[in-house]
């Protein structure tokens, strides 16, 4: 399993796309750090009053909340582009019968794809998640900065990464069972799903409409990805038991938060997923 694993690091990093995501990432490091020291160096100038120190408190927290959120955007798509072809590229080339030939056992394959994928993936995830707290809390000086505690973050963290983890998963399914060009159709489609159901949860949940939360509940008891993103800000802003949170307000607040239940069916769908993948590709005629 470990030489797939290792062959899996290869791939990944002669891949266009991984060169190209990488160079997209640093510049939208470059940009979130650039406009956080433009609102700083502009809110400084402005404070001084009561309602200027709430509206820094919300803004600094909204801005933040953003970066995170195409943060974890761009780590989507890098974790669908470069895992959805895994198998199913290699079976449509033949370039599997290599590794079949030698009496690998097929789960051993796929679990190497897994590892590789999942483990580059948790690397890039975490770097972009501290990039984008580092420059929050550096560039940002003491008026951008969101006050966050060493727990905090790492809790918020363990969740980020989590969700790459579990876009592999359903991609490596996917790949099992149809071509890369379909797999990826369906895996975008599926996380645009839980994006847009995202949003119209929260949004239910600020206008108090029901029918919009059971909608993004719905979206993402297909695709539960969202709802890792929005327990990460939660755990990074500490709003479980503060629902006036300035950090729960706001298009990328978590005025509804998901419950302990919706993280367990989280890892449940992704275990689920892996071993579906397994199942599935050990009797696939290659």
């Amino acid at each position: 399993m470990w030489p797939i694993v290792k062959i899996t690091y290869r791939e990944m990093i002669s891949k266009r796309i991984f060169a190209i995501t990488i160079m997209m990432s640093i510049a939208f490091l470059l940009l979130f750090g650039v406009a956080t020291w433009y609102a700083a160096r502009e809110m400084n100038d402005m404070l001084g009053t009561s309602d200027m120190l709430l509206q820094q408190s919300f803004f600094s927290t909204q801005m933040l909340g953003m970066g995170l959120y195409f943060g974890s955007f761009i780590t989507a798509l890098l974790a669908i582009l470069s895992s959805v072809g895994s198998i199913a590229s290699e079976v449509e080339s033949h370039q599997i019968d290599t590794w079949l030939a030698r009496s690998l056992p097929r789960h051993q394959y796929l679990l190497g794809k897994f590892g590789g994928l999942a483990s580059m993936l948790i690397v890039y995830s975490a770097v972009m998640y501290l990039g984008l707290l580092g420059i929050n809390q550096w560039v940002g000086g003491g008026v951008m900065a969101v006050d966050v505690s060493v727990g905090q973050m790492i809790s918020s963290l363990c969740y980020f990464v989590l969700m790459p983890v579990i876009l592999v998963c359903v991609s490596l399914l996917l790949s099992s069972i149809t071509t890369t060009v379909t797999g990826g159709i369906i895996l975008i489609i599926l996380y645009g799903i839980s994006f847009i159901g995202g949003f119209i949860e929260q949004l239910g949940s600020i206008i108090g409409n029901s029918s919009l939360m059971n909608i993004g509940i719905i979206s993402s008891l297909l695709f539960p990805t969202d709802s890792l993103f929005r327990q990460s800000t939660i755990a990074l802003f500490d709003t479980a038991d503060d629902p006036i949170s300035f950090a729960s307000q706001g298009i990328f607040g978590t005025a509804s938060a998901p419950s302990t239940a919706m993280f367990v069916y989280t890892l449940f769908y992704g275990v689920a997923a892996l071993l579906l993948a397994v199942r599935v590709f050990q009797k696939r005629d290659v």
